[in-house]
């Protein structure tokens, strides 16, 4: 039939409707200026996803080979032991803090429980059994914790606010139960022992603080739980609308965060037979959020991982190690901390937005 006879609308050109044809059969091609701006719209965000997992082993690497060729004493057994064996408790705290941050929170009071839990360990150590001890210790963390977690779900206050608010009060019940004096232990007994005893020349406290690191790991990255707290901070509402218990998942975090301050307040407190009211405070909280920002957990919920926030934990440690055995005035170490966390939150906002 003659192509004049059909409607204009319905008429197609001979090679328009073989480029039409072709369009539709065969792929892309890649050399094409089209298809290229859509392939690198398809991999930026997987680039970002893969330097967000591990980007932080970079300038850890990079850290530790300057210290190792600036300072001979740096990469030596004795130093390197010395460095897990003080952040024992960080880095315990520094896990469960991982989860409080990926669920959406955060947790500025983990500083004063740490603190109150040593006291309480100690006060109770000098008149009772190591077992009773540490039992309180926990307990009081673990009330914290709660504490923290139904005000954060119940009463619907800022989870900053609140764990702000939260570590003036412990502090000063803290500085109540000690009346500001130092407590110290006998390097000797049951407590004495549970961070000071050795395998394979660790102590027992860094063998402790691996296993408690590893649980959380799994727990964050392996169970259903897991995936509940990664969609509790990714997507509230949508986690709720899911059958998630967001409320719940959240006040576990919160749970976990003061038990795993208890722990890391028995394990200097055997460690160093000592304890202070005002012995973690504003500095360790300081210490362990800038750990876990810098381990690229995200500051707004939803993604990060305890491994990670280990190695930013050690990171940090490095940096204060360095700065004493280059002898560099410890003062500038607070600048630079500020400086590193200031650097991580905004690149995971910058990643944030790239990856919308």
């Amino acid at each position: 039939m003659n192509k004049q006879f059909w409607p204009p609308l319905l008429r197609i050109p001979p090679d328009d409707k073989k480029e039409h044809t072709m369009n539709a059969t065969e792929p892309a091609r890649l050399d094409q200026p089209a298809s290229r701006n859509a392939l690198a719209m398809v991999r930026v965000p997987q680039f970002l996803r893969s330097w967000r997992t591990t980007g932080i082993l970079i300038p850890f690497v990079v850290l530790f080979a300057f210290l190792c060729l600036k300072s001979a004493p740096f990469h030596s057994t004795h130093n390197l032991i010395n460095i897990l064996n003080q952040q024992a408790s960080t880095l315990c705290i520094a896990a469960a803090c991982t989860l409080v941050l990926v669920a959406g929170g955060i947790d500025l009071s983990v500083g004063a429980t740490y603190g109150l839990a040593s006291v309480v360990g100690g006060e109770l150590a000098m008149h009772h059994s190591a077992g009773i001890a540490m039992a309180a210790a926990l307990g009081v963390g673990l009330l914290v914790g709660v504490i923290n977690g139904l005000i954060v779900t119940v009463v619907k206050i800022s989870p900053l606010i609140t764990t702000l608010a939260m570590s003036f009060v412990v502090s000063g019940v803290a500085l109540k139960v000690t009346q500001g004096n130092l407590i110290s232990l006998p390097p000797s007994g049951a407590f004495y022992l549970l961070a000071n005893m050795h395998f394979l020349k660790v102590p027992s406290g860094v063998w402790l603080t691996g296993a408690l690191v590893v649980i959380l790991a799994l727990l964050l990255s392996r169970t259903t739980i897991g995936r509940y707290v990664v969609a509790a901070g990714g997507n509230a509402e949508a986690a709720r609308l899911a059958g998630v218990r967001v409320n719940s998942i959240k006040l576990m975090t919160y749970v976990l965060s003061g038990f795993a301050a208890g722990i890391g307040g028995c394990i200097d407190l055997s460690r160093l037979s000592s304890a202070e009211a005002s012995s973690g405070g504003n500095t360790l909280a300081f210490t362990v959020l800038a750990a876990v920002v810098v381990g690229g957990t995200s500051i707004a919920g939803g993604e990060g991982s305890v491994w990670r926030s280990t190695i930013g934990v050690l990171f940090v440690a490095l940096i204060g190690n360095g700065f004493i055995l280059l002898s560099i005035n410890p003062l500038y170490q607070q600048i630079v901390l500020g400086g590193i966390l200031l650097l991580a939150v905004g690149l995971d906002s910058w990643f944030r937005y790239r990856a919308q």
